[in-house]
């Protein structure tokens, strides 16, 4: 395993996508698949949006409704994949990683101020997101009220794998974290 030059500019364009995905509404990266493990033990996907990237601790910050089943699955089992694929240029990230979920702490505070009020409307949905109903309930208009279901999802990276499809040749590499703050770096056959 080397983290050679060509590996560290592989981690370096990948950490630019994922920062152009929080700044770029249009950019695809800005609303990956997130999995995690159903509390059923079967695996859930939906898709989320990126709100910010810290590449120095390696942490992707989403948010979420307490409420929602994604919300009771990081609870129980902290472990979450992300998927975005880049279809111009054929470019695929899968991330892996540890969430920690905050929601009634100074972080979540931040994020909750951060975001804009027709963003924070969202959260007052009423019934619990996934509730069955017989008809869609109305949009939400208070900007306040949905603060106490308001949950920050900060994706710790423990796994960064990176595809570049290409007719010339696929290349694929993979970007460890162990936990030492060390990483290692491979490539992989695509």
């Amino acid at each position: 395993m080397s983290s050679g030059p060509e590996l560290a500019e592989v981690l370096a364009e990948a950490f630019r996508l994922l920062a152009r995905g929080v700044a770029d509404r249009r950019h695809p990266f800005h609303r990956p698949t997130l999995a995690t493990i159903g509390l059923d033990g079967m695996p859930q996907a939906r898709t989320v949006v990126l709100r910010r990237f810290d590449p120095l601790r390696r942490q992707l910050r989403l948010y979420t409704d307490s409420r929602a089943a994604k919300a009771a699955e990081l609870a129980a089992f902290p472990w979450a994949a992300l998927h975005g694929y880049d279809p111009d240029g054929q470019l695929q990230l899968r991330l892996r990683g540890r969430a920690s979920l905050h929601q009634d702490d100074a972080e979540a505070d931040a994020a909750w101020a951060s975001s804009p009020a027709g963003s924070r409307a969202l959260y007052a949905i009423s019934p619990a997101p996934g509730t069955a109903c017989a008809a869609p309930p109305p949009a939400p208009q208070d900007s306040e009220g949905g603060r106490p279901h308001f949950c920050l999802m900060v994706l710790e990276l423990t796994r960064l794998e990176w595809l570049h499809l290409a007719t010339g040749g696929h290349r694929r590499a993979r970007f460890d974290w162990p936990g030492d703050g060390a990483h290692t770096a491979t490539w992989l056959v695509p």
